[in-house]
């Protein structure tokens, strides 16, 4: 089955990706629906859209009318206030309302084996030394029934626009090899670049899905906590848990870890890994 990478025109970042993946595969036209083109390889199908792809919601319903897929990815920039260079990537969904498309309150299937190979192969074929390379925790839309990703180039308007970082995220979602026999676990703690994450994905077998960060616990009583929990269990396909634990004081830490251990779920932490061999 084919994996759907989708083009939004509105995103210079996402245009750039796909002028790079148009030189390196060979693609033959699948027609267009309802404002969307098709074009299909052998392994892919790549959906251009004329609209801001977080706001395109259920896309995934308007694609299959057209082609078959098992998975997506988003072709995307990323803007964050700090304007620091990171190439990213990170699972879809919204834990409290749903300021930036998607639906309040709820979570997309997360795509952990795929999403963290890429981070891997993007952190590989990373030549320069200008991007940082991360996870960002869950958030945005759209609202998709399908696991999905978004890559992306940030992280300001300077960055956007950048061939060779669309060179480098493009590479990384041809030559990026999934190990599914990898532990699958959702993140809980840290910041919004997911940074003990992200080092646990690179350094050990493990492939993350959603990851619900500090800030969307602070402030949350224990069921508001458990409905977080639980979706983000649901919607990666795990029942494994990897706290990040010097991001919370101990009491905190204690009441995540129980409320965790409350749903029968299991903790693991880097010393129950396997390391990733080096090649």
């Amino acid at each position: 089955m084919r994996t759907l990478l989708i083009c939004s025109e509105p995103d210079t970042s996402s245009v750039n990706m796909k002028s790079a993946l148009l030189r390196k595969e060979e693609w033959e036209s699948a027609g267009s629906d309802d404002g969307a083109s098709y074009l299909i390889s052998d392994r892919f199908v790549l959906m251009t859209v004329p609209e801001l792809h977080i706001y395109a919601e259920s896309i995934d319903s308007v694609a299959r009318r057209s082609v078959d897929f098992d998975s997506m990815v988003f072709l995307s920039r990323h803007k964050a206030s700090s304007g620091m260079p990171t190439l990213t990537v990170h699972p879809i969904g919204n834990y409290r309302t749903a300021d930036f498309g998607g639906m309040d309150e709820t979570l997309c299937p997360a795509s952990p084996h795929m999403m963290s190979a890429a981070l891997r192969a993007m952190q590989k074929l990373n030549d320069t030394d200008v991007y940082a390379v991360s996870f960002e925790v869950t958030h945005h839309g759209p609202f998709t029934e399908t696991p999905a990703f978004f890559i992306e180039i940030g992280s300001d308007e300077g960055r956007w626009s950048d061939l060779h970082a669309a060179e480098i995220l493009t590479d990384a979602i041809l030559q990026s090899e999934k190990d599914e026999s990898n532990i699958v676990a959702i993140g809980i703690g840290g910041g919004h670049y997911a940074p003990r994450f992200s080092e646990a994905a690179l350094s050990y077998k493990i492939d993350f899905g959603h990851m619900i960060p500090k800030y969307q616990i602070d402030g949350s009583d224990d069921d508001g906590f458990l409905r977080m929990l639980r979706q983000a269990s649901e919607m990666t396909g795990t029942r494994i848990a990897y706290i990040h634990r010097k991001s919370m004081k101990g009491p905190e830490e204690r009441r995540v870890r129980a409320l965790i251990e409350s749903e029968g779920m299991e903790t693991v932490s880097s010393k129950d890994l396997d390391p990733i061999s080096s090649r």
